[in-house]
């Protein structure tokens, strides 16, 4: 029987697989970073809000501590958003007549709640709680970044699980003393800023001061805080 196809065609077909497996790895490996980038995640993308809030300066200008809008964060697994009552402690008496803020003070002569835009966001198939973080010495920029230095609120960090595990998986790298918790300016310990625990302790190395605190205030073990079930319940 005669040949039906060139002997190059043998080449071609093996340069057409190699091809192919190119092409679905480069696919793969796009959607893998897809899935990664800002427009999925949101990380860094400041999101439209109705009144421009300003946490640089409420924070860092006028050193009101996270505690005063975020009242439930101690004790809740919600951080809390203010009601428009908190906003008027202050802007009933300043910029009262600010175009900014005429969606607060109508929210607050109608009672309707302002429409804010959730920045830091997690799936409903996710339990996070912002307490138990707070009483075990995890600080609000650990998660949130640098919120004192943001004009304009954006998520910090990617929120994603491997992210989230990072953590969970070597606590002591994270934890500071609970009365650093809302101290944005904290610093972690070193030689020439030393960290002075309650007890009179100093540490100069955050290993040592993260793995201290572990134990003081009872840090479930990595293999408690990394099981699926802590978080996806």
């Amino acid at each position: 029987m005669a040949q039906i196809f060139h002997r190059s065609a043998n080449s071609l077909s093996r340069l057409s697989i190699l091809g192919v497996l190119l092409v679905v790895t480069a696919l793969l490996g796009a959607a893998w970073e897809m899935q990664r980038a800002p427009y999925v995640t949101y990380q860094g993308v400041r999101q439209a809000q109705p009144v421009p809030f300003s946490h640089q300066h409420h924070n860092a200008g006028l050193g009101i501590d996270c505690r005063y809008c975020h009242t439930s964060v101690e004790q809740s697994s919600y951080a809390g958003i203010p009601p428009t009552k908190t906003c008027m402690n202050c802007h009933s008496q300043i910029w009262t007549n600010a175009a900014l803020l005429e969606p607060v003070r109508e929210s607050y002569r109608t009672g309707k709640s302002i429409l804010w835009t959730k920045v830091n966001y997690v799936p409903d198939y996710v339990y996070f709680n912002h307490s138990i973080h707070v009483n075990k010495g995890v600080g609000c920029e650990s998660c949130h970044g640098p919120v004192n230095k943001m004009p304009l609120m954006y998520q910090e960090s990617s929120m994603r699980m491997e992210w989230c595990l990072n953590c969970h998986r070597a606590p002591e790298k994270f934890l500071r003393p609970r009365d650093q918790v809302f101290n944005m300016n904290y610093q972690e310990p070193t030689s020439l800023h030393p960290v002075l625990l309650a007890d009179g302790t100093k540490y100069t190395d955050q290993m040592e001061l993260g793995t201290a605190l572990k134990e003081q205030y009872k840090v479930r073990t990595v293999a408690d805080i990394t099981s699926c079930n802590t978080c996806h319940r």
